[in-house]
């Protein structure tokens, strides 16, 4: 049974922010020419927006499992879940960062799950999953 289900889909303003290609592709190429620099404006912008949305991940909580991206782990070994916002989210993403954690960061989404691993084989102490809901991520992970 799926307890928690997320795809962290780009924020609008990335989109808005991607559509400086169109006015950086014309001023290459209107000098060209119109169609030129019409057509490549379209197709870059269009690679830009694929590109972003095929490479938008999924965090997935079942019974047994924790998958982010490509990455799982077993529900065995999830220890402590702590949802974090503000300046303890941006902490946690800084200063506080410990370099042998498993990262899944994505600029654009404000919170963070600091997941705490309970594997005595497994270095990495914790994933550091970035989440729009760290509250019910984190309360998936602790039922």
């Amino acid at each position: 049974m799926v307890r928690y289900h997320e795809r962290l889909w780009p924020s609008p303003w990335v989109f808005l922010a991607t559509g400086l290609v169109i006015p950086a592709s014309l001023l290459v190429f209107l000098p060209i020419s119109m169609i030129a620099g019409v057509v490549s404006a379209i197709t870059l912008e269009t690679i830009v927006i694929v590109v972003l949305l095929a490479t938008s991940v999924a965090v997935d909580v079942d019974d047994t499992t924790l998958r982010c991206g490509k990455a799982k782990i077993e529900r065995s070994f999830v220890g402590t879940a702590v949802g974090l916002r503000g300046k303890e989210a941006t902490a946690e993403r800084g200063v506080r960062l410990d370099a042998r954690a498993w990262l899944l960061l994505r600029g654009w989404i404000p919170g963070v799950v600091r997941i705490e691993l309970t594997d005595a084989d497994d270095p990495t102490p914790y994933w550091l999953v970035s989440t729009r809901r760290p509250a019910e991520l984190a309360a998936a992970l602790s039922a």
